[in-house]
């Protein structure tokens, strides 16, 4: 008699915005004003893409963040739950506005986006702390940087007191490009190439070794491996011993949007 394999359980610490998009043919110049194309809103927010990716890649998903008391807020959970994700940690927020994302994109499928966090900026450690027996559960915890600084090394110091794998996307870079030095304590740090730029000063060039110089870098600041995206040229990644390093090419597609 065959059994039902158990769902490996991940819980996304992270935020949820809705994505205002406009279509244009080319990224407006500053003080102008330019007419666009299509405008969409959908759901989106860095760690609602992972929590929706990792619920349809068959993870029973639980998502643990804030939207606000209203329509965008409503919307998100709605979306979320239709694509496998638990979220009974995500909590609509009195008094302040679900987050959202202003997003252009270019004739090339390249974009440019600013975010306003909203709710996503009211999830405490103490939020972390309720959900602790939550994360102990999980195979993996994955998070990104669109939370409260604090927030996000509170859920990776409970993480790794439980043993359990954390998974930090390092985006966006705080302005100072600064991340306290318990933030790089994780199993995997996956920034594209700008972002690895920006934490360590160490500029990407068209080669791989000035890439290899950066993951190690990084790996030198807590990170157990690295994983830096770097577009067209696919990933490189590196775990344990610096000099062994992995290259992990991209698949060749027409680009109809960046986003996400």
């Amino acid at each position: 008699m065959q059994t039902e394999i158990e769902k490996p359980r991940v819980v996304v610490v992270g935020s949820a915005n809705m994505d205002l998009v406009v279509r244009c043919s080319r990224m407006p110049k500053p003080g102008e004003t330019l007419l666009g194309g299509q405008f969409t809103s959908s759901p989106g927010g860095k760690g609602a893409n992972q929590a929706v990716a990792a619920a349809r890649l068959g993870a029973e998903c639980h998502f643990v963040g804030r939207i606000g008391n209203d329509d965008f807020g409503a919307r998100l959970k709605v979306q979320m739950k239709a694509s496998g994700v638990n979220t009974d940690r995500l909590i609509a927020t009195e008094g302040v506005a679900s987050g959202v994302a202003i997003i252009v994109v270019d004739g090339r499928g390249e974009n440019s986006i600013v975010v306003a966090s909203g709710a996503n900026e009211r999830v405490t450690p103490e939020d972390i702390d309720a959900v602790e027996s939550l994360i102990a559960s999980a195979k993996a915890v994955l998070l990104q940087l669109e939370l409260p600084l604090p927030t996000v090394s509170r859920a990776i110091a409970i993480a790794r007191k439980h043993g359990v794998m954390t998974v930090l996307d390092p985006a966006p870079v705080p302005p100072d490009s600064l991340l306290p030095a318990d933030a790089y304590q994780v199993d995997i740090l996956n920034p594209n190439e700008i972002e690895a730029t920006q934490l360590t000063g160490e500029p990407i060039g068209e080669d791989r070794h000035s890439a290899k110089l950066v993951a190690a870098e990084l790996m030198r600041r807590g990170a157990k491996s690295v994983v830096i995206k770097l577009g067209r040229r696919g990933a490189l990644a590196v775990e344990g011993d610096t000099t062994q390093f992995r290259e992990v090419p991209t698949h060749s597609v027409p680009v109809v949007d960046t986003t996400a």
